[in-house]
């Protein structure tokens, strides 16, 4: 497992900032280890937890030129059929991935083709399972056209999360299961495919970026 990149600063601070409270609470507060203590070990917890955020765990991919591949790790909170105003302008089967703060928030492409179209909005932050967050929060489209279709892929911040970050840009050869962007501190991602698209997961169920199957086209 290692630190993915965008944690790298956040890592830092967290650490430095934990290293001068820690010595503030036994200086001014040893003597008191009812409270000292336990506030030490408080603080650890929330130290850990900005590492354990940005972790990049080692998986064995899943890859197939007829597979659309979870682009996060979350829960699936919504499969629906839905009009897509932005890029397709048509109906389309909405897959929607929420991440918690424990979630691993990379975020890469489901399948590979070349990138036709990459937008970033700024928004609101409604919290992520709302349902205008979709269209009225913070948020990133990428769209990719694949051998076998044309999908979009939108990232979404939450009442949490407050940047998101787009690698992809218009004309770049996406790769299946490769990075495409992160989103820092919990938000969601939503997948808008084909109609007759058949899907492979359910509501409530669990996924894993690079791993899960998320349809088949």
């Amino acid at each position: 497992m290692r630190l993915h990149k965008e944690g790298w600063i956040y890592c830092v601070v967290a650490t430095v900032l934990y290293a001068i409270v820690l010595w503030l609470i036994f200086t001014f507060l040893g003597q008191w280890a009812f409270i000292s203590y336990p506030l030490a070990i408080i603080l650890g917890a929330i130290w850990f937890w900005v590492f354990w955020f940005f972790r990049m765990p080692t998986r064995v991919a899943t890859v197939g030129d007829d597979l659309i591949i979870s682009p996060c790790d979350g829960k699936v909170v919504v499969i629906e059929e839905t009009t897509e105003t932005e890029y397709f302008q048509d109906r389309r089967l909405q897959i929607s991935i929420f991440m918690s703060p424990l979630n691993v928030h990379v975020n890469k492409y489901p399948m590979s083709g070349i990138v036709q179209y990459v937008r970033y909005h700024k928004g609101k932050y409604l919290v992520a399972w709302h349902p205008k967050s979709s269209t009225e929060n913070e948020r990133s489209t990428i769209v990719v056209k694949g051998n076998k279709a044309e999908i979009l892929i939108r990232q979404i911040a939450g009442a949490v999360a407050r940047r998101i970050c787009v690698y992809a840009k218009k004309g770049d050869h996406a790769i299946q299961n490769e990075e495409l962007g992160f989103i820092k501190f919990g938000s969601r991602v939503d997948l808008y495919l084909p109609i007759g698209t058949k899907v492979n997961v359910k509501i409530g169920d669990i996924v894993e970026n690079s791993v899960s199957v998320i349809a088949t086209l």
